[in-house]
């Protein structure tokens, strides 16, 4: 009777899962506080009124996005981190990348938000 054997199992990387799950905790706090940080977006709207007209369609998207960007992408980098970790591969750059997308997400969003507001006329 052949046995078949088990394939090894990968080893756990201590340094990798202190620091990914270090960075994971970091991510959410980023996403959250650029999250917050979108609603202040709404004061780009102060100089319109009867004299400026501001495009209030395009502003409303760029504080949408940059308020529920930041929270879509941090949950799919968690996601992504939390099942590179089970799988016991190196995973402390996801987090990474995703506190980098984080952030261009809240400032795309909040350029958005200020191109629909005209500049000085001369």
């Amino acid at each position: 009777m052949i046995e078949a054997s088990a394939p090894p199992r990968r080893p756990v990387v201590v340094w990798d899962l202190v620091l990914s799950i270090v960075l994971l905790v970091v991510l959410v706090g980023v996403a959250l506080l650029a999250s917050f940080l979108s609603f202040f977006l709404a004061f780009a709207s102060d100089p319109c009124g009867a004299s400026v007209t501001c495009d209030t369609d395009r502003m409303a998207l760029g504080m949408l996005i940059a308020m529920i960007g930041p929270l879509a992408v941090g949950l799919v980098a968690l996601i992504a981190g939390v099942v590179v970790l089970v799988l016991k591969r190196i995973a402390f750059w996801i987090p990474i990348v995703g506190i980098v997308l984080v952030i261009a997400v809240f400032l795309g969003g909040a350029a958005i938000t200020v191109s629909g507001v005209p500049g000085p006329t001369p």
